[in-house]
């Protein structure tokens, strides 16, 4: 039996002064279990830092065509691509 995924929730109220961007973020993540928690931290403060409308997770390390973020515009292209590469062992 394959090991699943730990489900972590997160709410991050973000302030960012510089793109006059307010939000409170309400994130649902799974850490994969060949994946550390310092890399799942990695992806939440790409996600703080490039917060913008249509931003999400993808399937991360399933998915090894998709980035472990992207942000999609309302014709379905490709608007930013975050990938954080390989977890290290």
């Amino acid at each position: 039996m394959a090991i699943k995924p730990t489900i972590y929730k997160l709410k991050i109220a973000l302030s960012d002064l510089e793109r006059n961007h307010y939000d409170t973020l309400n994130l649902t993540l799974a850490l994969h279990p060949s994946e550390t928690l310092e890399r799942m931290m990695v992806r939440v403060l790409a996600y703080c830092i490039n917060a913008q409308a249509h931003l999400s997770f993808t399937r991360g390390l399933s998915a090894i065509e998709e980035p472990d973020i992207w942000a999609r515009t309302l014709d379905d292209q490709i608007s930013l691509w975050i990938d954080l590469g390989e977890p290290s062992v």
